[in-house]
């Protein structure tokens, strides 16, 4: 279905530029599984076609699209939907790093994993009525072989079922959300500060309690801007640090 007959990449209709709707309806394709992750997407003259807009509207829509990671340009080869492999996680959503500066994906050690009602502070951090059921994993992370952080992640059971009876978890928790439940994290925001270490987790790091470490309050939202998963990361700041680029 054509959005408009005839369009530049610069038109307004309805406030919203027409590359931007042609984006949301790109972006709905990736929601819906129209088009699959690590698949090829058509040309764009092929998007053009079908929509009804001019190749260089599809070409900005591609391209902030790409700038926001969801695609992948493969110069001679295509546009791909990206997906959630290790090294996309490590230069998107994973952070730190070693003080030595070697960037390596982290190793995970799961603790514990269960089904149970939320409580109030898992409720109203993503979006649900205090009680409904969620599930949750405790696991360490490990970067070189060292135990870096303990972290805590909260999911709604709706949107993951079965998730509570994985064995075992993957370490790549955003790669399952995408591959079994159609769930594609596209953003996450995060809060950060520095903490004392509570003596339960300060014993899985190998910490005095009380030590400091650096608390990464995360919220991740898929394509439609929907929460779908909290997590609490607490960090080791003895040999590893947190790393942003500002652009």
């Amino acid at each position: 279905m054509a959005i408009t007959g005839k369009a530049d990449p610069g038109r307004v209709i309805g406030f919203l530029p027409l590359y931007r709707q042609v984006k949301e309806r790109l972006v709905r394709r990736i929601a819906d599984g129209e088009w699959q992750a690590g698949r090829a997407i058509p040309s764009e003259m092929q998007i053009a076609a079908e929509l009804g807009v001019s190749q260089g509207t599809v070409r900005k829509a591609l391209d902030e699209m790409t700038a926001e990671r969801l695609l992948i340009r493969r110069q001679g080869v295509g546009t791909f939907v990206a997906s959630h492999d290790e090294d996309r996680i490590l230069f998107q959503f994973f952070k730190l790093g070693r003080d030595d500066g070697r960037r390596v994906f982290p190793d995970s050690s799961v603790l514990s994993v269960g089904e149970q009602p939320s409580d109030a502070t898992e409720a109203a951090r993503l979006g649900i009525r205090r009680g409904t059921r969620v599930v949750r994993i405790h696991r360490l992370r490990s970067l070189g072989g060292a135990i870096a952080v303990s972290e805590r992640i909260v999911v709604p059971s709706a949107r993951f079922a079965g998730l509570a009876a994985c064995d075992p978890v993957p370490n790549n928790l955003y790669g399952l959300y995408a591959e079994r439940y159609g769930v594609t994290v596209a953003r996450a925001s995060e809060s950060l500060k520095a903490v004392a270490c509570p003596p339960d987790d300060a014993a899985h790091l190998g910490l005095a309690p009380g030590s400091p470490v650096l608390a990464i309050d995360r919220l991740a939202l898929d394509l439609d801007g929907q929460k779908v998963e909290w997590r609490v990361s607490l960090c080791r700041t003895d040999q590893f640090h947190y790393t942003s680029d500002l652009k």
